[in-house]
């Protein structure tokens, strides 16, 4: 297959998994899309839990998702791809259908439902990378997981804007969500497995000439990702908490930050992907962290501009800021799968999501309590933290092999 140096829709598809993949992972995404953001809702309306409960519960069951990360990963070491993503989106039917069973005030199914949420929506990313590794390569592997990307989002807008249609509805018309979402999760699972995409682990370990390289295990680059990952949370939630408590803006602002984002993502992340394929991975993932580290540092520029200016300032920071995290989308997850001999490849990329879990369950902690101490503590500390990172991700060893254990 050619390089993907000119977006080619049909090529990109095929590098993608086929077009019944691509239909899988759109099918999906809405249902998240729709589920997700009205989690918490779903908990504090229909069962009658408290506020602190609902999202301690949440939390919970994310985090312990994290610790089926060592068992998919040694998974798709023996060959499974399509197999494991169908799994991710089936595990979460069942996280859906203990939501409906599960009666007013009965915390612990609940928690149990955010647990196998939490298992399906940390184990589809590597599962789903590693696919994309099977089917594509070089820099047609990029371009497809940043097209994955734009189309996931896309999706979850979609989810969420019929899920915010449907929330005059009351409480029939949460459990109509949650049963919506588990068809959609059904549908995509069986898409997902009717692909039939299976790798032979000792045939690539053969022909695989890094097999055997001694490499380092990745720690520069798994420890700048904790950092790297917080920009995925600062338009939901850094940008907000200063909009609102700091400016007291109207809640259009932080809606408007939000819609912009999910655009920005859609319709650059494949161009921008292709554009910056003529540099190594590494060299853009560094890049990526001093773009992120200059858009934290326009926002603490902009705390300081009065209430009339505060808020469109704010606003336009946070356009750099997207296009940080576009670069970073496109480049993380594409360097691990370059860097990393095929047999041990579902445990790097299982150690990576297990990083960027981590980041993700603890960044809304972290840039609560920094924002707590004044903006020069939550921008000043998170451009320091990223630029920390950066230089970790661009003084790392080349593009080379690196032995996974997990």
């Amino acid at each position: 297959m050619a390089t993907l140096t000119r977006i080619q829709p049909r090529a990109l598809v095929r590098a993608s998994g086929g077009p019944r993949y691509a239909v899988a992972l759109a099918v999906d995404a809405l249902g998240t899309g729709m589920l997700r953001p009205f989690l918490l809702l779903y908990g504090v309306t229909v069962l009658r839990l408290s506020a602190p409960v609902t999202g301690t519960a949440m939390t919970v069951g994310i985090v312990a998702g994290l610790g089926c990360m060592p068992a998919v990963g040694r998974w798709l070491d023996r060959g499974a791809r399509s197999t494991v993503v169908a799994a991710s989106m089936l595990v979460r039917v069942l996280g859906v259908a203990l939501l409906l069973a599960a009666p007013a005030g009965h915390v612990w199914l609940f928690a149990a439902a955010a647990l196998f949420l939490g298992i399906g929506n940390q184990a589809w990313p590597a599962a789903h990378a590693a696919l994309v590794a099977t089917v594509a390569h070089g820099r047609d592997r990029d371009t497809a997981l940043a097209a994955a990307r734009s189309l996931r989002n896309a999706a979850l807008g979609v989810g969420a804007l019929l899920a915010t249609a449907c929330l005059a509805g009351g409480t029939t018309a949460l459990r109509a969500l949650a049963i919506v979402t588990a068809l959609a999760y059904l549908a995509a699972a069986a898409l997902a497995w009717s692909v039939r995409i299976h790798a032979h682990p000792a045939k690539t370990a053969r022909d695989d000439d890094r097999d055997g390289e001694p490499a380092p295990r990745m720690l520069a680059l798994l420890a700048a990702n904790v950092v790297y990952v917080f920009c995925l949370n600062v338009p939901e939630v850094a940008v907000p908490l200063v909009l609102v408590t700091q400016f007291h803006a109207s809640p259009v602002w932080p809606a408007a930050v939000f819609v912009a984002n999910t655009v920005l993502v859609v319709t650059l992340q494949v161009p921008v992907t292709v554009l910056l394929s003529r540099f190594s991975r590494q060299t853009v993932l560094a890049l990526s962290g001093v773009v992120l580290a200059a858009s934290y540092l326009g926002f603490f520029a902009a705390t300081s501009l009065g209430h009339g200016w505060g808020a469109p300032a704010v606003a336009a920071v946070s356009v750099v800021c997207t296009i940080g995290e576009i670069i970073y989308a496109g480049s993380a997850t594409a360097l691990v799968t370059a860097i990393v001999p095929t047999h041990v490849l579902g445990r790097a990329l299982a150690r990576f999501q297990l990083t960027t879990g981590f980041g993700l369950a603890v960044s809304p902690a972290v840039i609560t309590a920094l924002a707590a101490r004044g903006p020069a503590a939550l921008w000043g500390g998170l451009a320091a933290a990223t630029l920390v990172a950066a230089s970790a991700v661009a003084t790392e060893k080349g593009e080379r092999s690196i032995t996974v254990p997990l």
